[in-house]
This record gives C-alpha cells, structure tokens and sequence, in this order.
C-alpha cells in the first residue's frame, strides 16, 4: 500500500527553502516544497587563479572568437549542491564545476569573473555546443563513446559513480536491484537515466529537467529514489541530513569531462594541459575543497586525463 505523501519533518527546511522552490517551478514548472536550500560556499573561500599571459591558439576557433569578444560562455547546471548551483536571488553560479570552469578560462588568458555562465539541460548539452550557444560545457558531464561522436571531452577532471538517493526512513532500497516497480527519478537524457532504463527495465522512470525537481518529489512521497552521480546526491543528503541519505555502493564509473565542439581539438588539447597543470600546482585540490568538500567527502586523486587523438 502507498504511504500518504507527508510533509518534510523539519519546518524550518521548507521556510528557508521558498526561494529555491520558486526558481525551480519556474524552470520546471512542476517543483514540490521539500527542496534542499541553495547554499553555495562563501565566496571569500574560493581560490584564486592566475590568468596565463600571452597565450595563443589560432587553431581554435572557440578560443580566438572568446577572445575577441573578451569572455567566454559556459554552460553549466544551476541545481546541483557544491557542484553548479545558482542562487536565485544574485544570479551567482558557485561549486566545483563551477571552479573547473574558472580555471580553464584563466589558464586560457581570460580573466575567471569575466565568463558568462548560461544553464543548459542535459538533453541539450551536444546541441548547445554544436550551435555555439556555448563555448565550453562544465556540469557533472560524463564522457562515452556515443558522445563523442558528437562533442568533444577536456579531461576527465573527477570520477564519480551512479548511486541512488531516498528517504531517510526508506529501508527497502539499498541498490539498483530494489528498483522494481519503484518510482525512480532522473534527469531527461542523462547517462543515469539511460542506465536505469537500460538495465533495470522493471522500475519505473520518471524524468524532468533538472534534479531538483526530482529531489522536490522525493521529499514528497512521489518517487520512491533519484538516481544520478554519487557526486550530486551526496550535495544533496548533505544539505538535509534529516531527511535524505544515499545508499548502496555505486554501480557505475562517470568520469566528468569538459566538453567542447568536435572538430575544436586545440581548445580540447590545451584544456587537458591546463587541468594537468591546475591539479599538479595544487589549484584543483584548493577548488575541491572549498566546494564539494564541504559536504564532509575528503578529495579524491584526480583521474588521469585521457588524450585521445582527433578523429
């Protein structure tokens, strides 16, 4: 028998949660009360980066058409705690994506506070970036062989694993194997989803936008778990601890790429060069730990990156 939808236990969770609520319904136009509030790190914590001087790279037509206009535009997620999350009320987008992002523009020779961050879904990353729209593309954007077919991918810069978030009073769902028949949520075009749909058939998927919402309806009774990188959720359990906790070990590897047009390998090339240089002079570690850090989950090693030729 279905429980009867409840609201969260902690009533001052949803009081300071109204703006956030207010933000998603408008993107999604179908967020729940119950989301985890949009608490970035303070931003006299975040690290500071050199911006490289003299840099050139007329093979890339990304870079030399940023650097006439003087920024770069970047996609990123606007929803994910310690990762890209945007605060509603100032407009300020702040997490570790968000620090990767920064690095590369300045390693690029743009200034970090200069860079135009636009959201985009994860169903319309590879359009966004085949379009122009954006230059470059940091959001918990996992790299594959279909992909690349498409895009191109800097990095990896973290791996992280497929995991699933539930209530904190949920005893039945420890793994993927306990999906069936259950009501899962991810976001629309996402490696997770496709995972789920793909290899756990007998659960019911639903999807929307963006996380959030998913997380809107968990709170709410109307999904039984969300399922996405461990990454993300652990954001998430993190903000209500109360009320959310991810369970299981991960079932996946996501290593999360930068990506870039296809036929742009010198902007791809030069990225991995500066990720290599940002992790080895300490700055990727610095980044980590003033953002998704904070969730109490110490830095991991950084993957190797991953040249691969042009194709």
């Amino acid at each position: 028998m279905r429980r009867t939808p409840r609201v969260p236990a902690a009533p001052a969770l949803l009081s300071a949660l109204l703006t956030a609520l207010l933000a998603t319904a408008g993107a999604a136009g179908c967020g729940k009360e119950g989301s985890p509030s949009r608490k970035g790190p303070a931003a006299g914590t975040l690290p500071r980066y050199q911006v490289a001087r003299n840099v050139r790279l007329p093979a890339s037509t990304t870079w030399t058409r940023a650097k006439r206009r003087g920024y770069f535009v970047v996609g990123a997620k606007e929803d994910q705690p310690y990762l890209g999350e945007r605060d509603p009320a100032t407009g300020v987008y702040s997490g570790f994506d968000i620090e990767i992002a920064k690095m590369m523009s300045a390693s690029l020779g743009l200034a970090p506070e200069t860079i135009r961050f636009r959201t985009i879904a994860s169903a319309n990353r590879e359009t966004a970036l085949r379009n122009g729209q954006i230059d470059y593309y940091v959001g918990t954007y996992t790299i594959n062989a279909n992909r690349k077919k498409l895009v191109g991918f800097a990095g990896p810069y973290y791996l992280a694993g497929q995991s699933l978030l539930v209530r904190h009073d949920e005893n039945d769902i420890h793994g993927p194997q306990d999906l069936a028949g259950k009501r899962v949520c991810s976001a629309a075009g996402s490696t997770p989803y496709q995972r789920v749909r793909a290899d756990y058939p007998k659960a019911v998927l639903v999807a929307y936008d963006t996380y959030s919402v998913c997380v809107d309806n968990l709170l709410t009774d109307q999904v039984a778990a969300v399922t996405t990188d461990d990454a993300i959720l652990i954001g998430y359990a993190a903000k209500a601890p109360g009320e959310l906790k991810v369970v299981g070990k991960p079932f996946s590897q996501e290593p999360f790429g930068i990506g870039v047009r296809r036929d742009d390998t010198a902007l791809r090339f030069a990225m991995d060069d500066a990720l290599e240089a940002r992790e080895k002079n300490g700055d990727w570690k610095k980044a980590y730990d003033a953002t998704l850090g904070l969730s109490g989950v110490p830095a991991p090693k950084p993957p190797p990156i991953d040249r691969y030729p042009a194709s």
